[in-house]
Order: structure tokens, then C-alpha cells, then sequence
């Protein structure tokens, strides 16, 4: 029976990773089914799903960690099932000055108005003609229908104003 697992790393940036990573899979016979790697910081770390029969979650595991290079922290576990995606789906777009802080308050204003993250992408880089920290993030989410997005959107342009970020949904 082929079971989906996720496979979860991160090691020291280095060419070869994506593909040991796929041949040991191969080797185990999984199929590689979606994935999010990414370079971070020096680091690349990634998260995979895969299906697997399921006597072979654990030999692929210990395969993965004695990969050449043995740099990598690499843990596969059992997938769940994923959760309805039924609701409103909504991308939100902030941009603004770096500072702590923006993560907690953005997601916890979501969380307080029951919704469901997907996806999120973050970065800092400098601003082109200041060399300011922007911050700037993506995040995908679905709310149930029954929420009011002109409700979400005051709660947002209170953090925006307290925080300079723009912040921008759409869908």
C-alpha cells in the first residue's frame, strides 16, 4: 500500500542536493509528488511530499541521512489529510519597513478571524533608492464565506498604520 509522507531537511547550501535527495527516493521506490526547497541564509531546506509503500518511510529516512555530505537534518513523516480549501480563497500583499514584529501581528489578526493559511512567502531586501529593510510577503489563505473582508481589511489597516506596512488583498 503506498502511503504520502513528507519529508522535511535542511543542511548547508552545496550543488547535488535536489538530486541526491531524488535518487535516494527513486532508490526506495517513493514518487516524488510536490515540493517547497528553498536557499535560505546559507542553508537550503526544503519540504517534500512524496508516496511510499509503508514499510519503507523508515530505511528512506536513514538513506536520506547518510547521504554524501552528511550535512543534512532530515525527518519524513506520515501525511495527513489535508484540509478542505472550501471558503473564500484571498491573496494578501504587504510591503513596508522592516521591523520585529510583523509575522505576530499579521498572522495572529488572520488567526482572530478564523483563517486558514496556505501559503506564505517572506523577504527582506533593500529599497532601491534608500537601502532601507523592506519587508516584503505573500500569503495566500482561505476565510470562511461568512466572513466580512471589510471587517478583515479595517483590522489589517490597523496594524498597517501602527506598523507603515501597505497592505493589500486580493480575491
Amino acid at each position: 500500500m503506498q502511503n504520502r509522507c513528507v519529508i522535511t531537511f535542511i543542511g548547508d547550501d552545496r550543488r547535488g542536493i535536489v538530486e541526491q535527495l531524488a535518487d535516494e527516493i527513486q532508490r526506495h521506490d517513493g514518487n516524488w509528488l510536490d515540493s517547497r526547497l528553498s536557499q535560505l541564509g546559507g542553508k537550503f531546506a526544503g519540504l517534500i511530499l512524496i508516496e511510499l509503500s509503508a514499510d519503507r518511510s523508515s530505511a528512506l529516512e536513514q538513506g536520506l541521512r547518510e547521504l554524501p555530505g552528511g550535512d543534512l537534518s532530515v525527518r519524513v513523516t506520515a501525511a495527513g489529510q489535508a484540509p478542505s480549501a472550501s471558503g473564500h480563497l484571498f491573496t494578501l500583499t504587504l510591503t513596508g519597513p522592516d521591523r520585529p514584529g510583523i509575522v505576530r501581528e499579521i498572522s495572529g489578526a488572520l488567526a482572530r478571524s478564523g483563517i486558514n493559511l496556505l501559503k506564505m512567502e517572506s523577504r527582506v531586501e533593500s529599497a532601491a533608492f534608500t537601502g532601507e529593510s523592506m519587508f516584503h510577503a505573500s500569503i495566500t489563505a482561505t476565510a470562511v464565506e461568512t466572513l466580512s473582508m471589510e471587517a478583515l481589511q479595517e483590522s489589517l489597516d490597523t496594524i498597517a498604520d501602527a506598523m507603515t506596512l501597505d497592505i493589500d488583498i486580493e480575491g
